[in-house]
């Protein structure tokens, strides 16, 4: 079965391409290639694809400048029992909100790179 994986993060960097090019078969729900709607749309958009995903992978990059959305996805993919897949670049590690967010992931890692070899496990 192809997993279904929801790509959680910023949208500044190429991230999400390096995941997407991963050698296993994996169906991805990218947000920044949703239609450019309405900003009230977004949250629809976000809720319907991460109830039909498995994987919830969650990036939080330093350079990220809120990470708002990507909390409130992760916490609504665990509320879901949906397993997710959390990487807390380094840079966070002090700050005690993503300290808490931890506790919503299945597991942890601090590099994309790590995060990338455990989805590939699926």
């Amino acid at each position: 079965m192809i997993q279904k994986v929801y790509l959680a993060g910023g949208f500044n960097s190429d991230w999400r391409e390096r995941v997407k090019n991963i050698s296993v078969p994996m169906h991805f729900f990218d947000p920044k290639l949703k239609p450019d709607k309405h900003w009230s749309e977004y949250g629809t958009w976000d809720v319907h694809y991460i109830k039909q995903c498995d994987i919830v992978f969650a990036y939080m990059e330093k350079t990220n400048p809120s990470g708002y959305g990507l909390s409130a996805e992760l916490g609504y993919a665990k509320a879901l029992n949906k397993t997710v897949i959390f990487v807390l670049e380094r840079g966070h590690e002090k700050d005690r909100y993503f300290q808490f967010l931890k506790q919503f992931a299945d597991v942890v890692y601090e590099t994309l790179d790590e995060g990338i070899e455990f989805l590939k496990t699926f």
